[in-house]
């Protein structure tokens, strides 16, 4: 038994193999596994990114509340100005209406012209001059924006009368003008009739005047919203003396 024992212990031990060698014998038996070969990986520190993203918000924020600063102080300094300005609204009215020349032309049946009779068609045909009186009762400046004024009979678009812009300074009252001429422009039956009849009965032509004027006031290069001037005047030609006979105007519905 012992020497048994002492031979498988002799044999056991003839074939034990040192940690190299059996590891190479083991790489000689068994190819190497790629897979499971570890790789080391990255990790990249994600405290830069925080910071960043912080940083940005931070920025996002102080934007923000400097342009809320800026419109507040833009706010607080218009109603200083608008305090201590008082505007008030400036006024516009027709002042003068010069006719220079009135001709009326009608396709009638014959006969003299009554009450009862119907004129098929005519045509109208004038020359006036305005002169409108802008006054300023602010203590700054008023920039006028280009005006167009309707001419009607009746409700009937006969012609338009125009004035550039211009600027008044404080406290001034300013004269403008403007010649509107219209050419045989044709009426229809019903209008042609009421023309011919008050020309020719009454010697009398009613027109209507009317038009916005935009204004804008002006202190230290700024311009503050426009603000709208509505002229409507009535105004009555005698066709016979090419007069004016008659004027009546409103603005903003305030006869003057």
């Amino acid at each position: 038994m012992t020497t048994r024992n002492g031979e498988e212990e002799q044999h056991h031990t003839s074939i034990r193999l040192p940690p190299s060698s059996t590891a190479t014998a083991n790489n000689h038996h068994h190819p190497p596994n790629h897979s499971n070969r570890y790789y080391p990986t990255h990790n990249y520190p994600t405290h830069s990114t925080s910071s960043s993203r912080a940083s940005f918000k931070g920025c996002c924020c102080c934007l923000f509340l400097l342009l809320t600063f800026l419109g507040l102080l833009v706010l607080a300094v218009i109603l200083i100005i608008v305090l201590a300005v008082k505007p008030k609204k400036p006024q516009y009215e027709l002042q003068q209406v010069s006719v220079q020349y009135v001709g009326i032309a009608a396709a009638t049946s014959g006969g003299a012209i009554s009450s009862n009779s119907i004129v098929p068609s005519a045509s109208l045909s004038f020359n006036i001059k305005m002169i409108f009186t802008a006054v300023n009762p602010n203590k700054v400046g008023i920039q006028y924006s280009p005006t167009q004024f309707d001419v009607m009979y009746r409700g009937v678009p006969l012609g338009r009368a125009s004035i550039s812009g211009f600027d008044q300074p404080a406290h001034s009252v300013r004269q403008v003008q403007t010649t509107i001429s219209v050419d045989r422009v044709n009426l229809l039956q019903a209008e042609a009739t009421d023309l011919v009849k008050d020309a020719t009965l009454y010697d009398r032509v009613e027109l209507r005047i009317t038009g916005d004027v935009g204004a804008k006031i002006r202190l230290l290069g700024i311009t503050s919203p426009k603000v709208k001037v509505s002229v409507d005047c009535a105004i009555v030609i005698s066709p016979r003396k090419s007069s004016l006979t008659y004027k009546q105007c409103g603005v903003d519905g305030l006869n003057v």
